[in-house]
């Protein structure tokens, strides 16, 4: 299985216009691009006007169905495990998740390119077992990890980058945004020491503006995907 599990530093890091960027990426490219939100919360949160739902945005990009992106989706706006307790619903199984990314995957057919986004970090709970970490195991695409740009970021990134390396994670890299057009002496040693203390590449993602296809994928422009993702 090609592709990558997007993961964050935090929830609200932007890890869903990662996401999407990279899916109009490489369906520019001309890949056959399968996005997946294996889970999702706050369904009963009213959504943004000018950003479609995680899922919704994802299936649009890829020219697919909203019911093709989800495997599991809960009312309430919080974490998974807590989500199902207060919608009244089973916690989201990991076998049930990774069988059904891969389900999705095989019938989309051997060449095609898998973007997993995940909920919040890594060490977010699926449920009373599992976390958000063990189903990128299970997967075993490499992350892609999405972190602010700014003050604090340093340590919830080597933090993020630690505790998937002690799952024995392959990192693809490391995405900061929304990376501004003149970024400060802070944030360009944020992204030089992320580098250096996580020996990972680190690239940068600009503000976008709009959820439109072509905005994204040229957002994503920058990002090294063919050598991330494809080769």
């Amino acid at each position: 299985m090609r592709g990558c599990f997007v993961t964050g530093t935090d929830t609200g890091v932007g890890k869903t216009v990662v996401a999407a960027a990279i899916v109009a990426r490489l369906r520019q490219l001309g890949a056959d691009v399968v996005p997946l939100k294996p889970v999702i919360t706050g369904l009963d949160e009213p959504a943004d006007p000018g950003w479609p739902r995680d899922h919704e945005l994802l299936a649009a990009l890829a020219g697919r169905q909203p019911s093709d992106v989800i495997l599991v989706g809960y009312g309430p706006p919080v974490s998974p495990h807590l989500a199902a307790e207060l919608a009244g619903e089973p916690a989201a199984s990991l076998t049930s998740l990774s069988s059904g990314v891969r389900a999705a995957v095989q019938r989309a057919g051997a060449h095609s390119v898998a973007v997993v986004e995940g909920v919040g970090g890594l060490l977010v709970p699926l449920g009373p077992e599992s976390d958000i970490r063990a189903l990128a195991a299970e997967l075993g695409l490499p992350l892609v990890v999405v972190a602010r740009p700014g003050l604090g970021t340093i340590n919830h990134t080597l933090l993020t980058l630690e505790a998937a390396r002690s799952a024995h994670l392959a990192i693809a890299g490391v995405v900061l945004t929304p990376w501004p057009e003149r970024p400060s002496v802070i944030e360009r040693s944020n992204l030089e020491t992320i580098a250096r203390l996580g020996a990972v590449e680190v690239a940068t993602l600009g503000l976008v503006a709009r959820a439109d296809p072509e905005t994204l994928a040229a957002a994503a422009a920058a990002l090294p995907l063919e050598r991330w993702l494809l080769e």
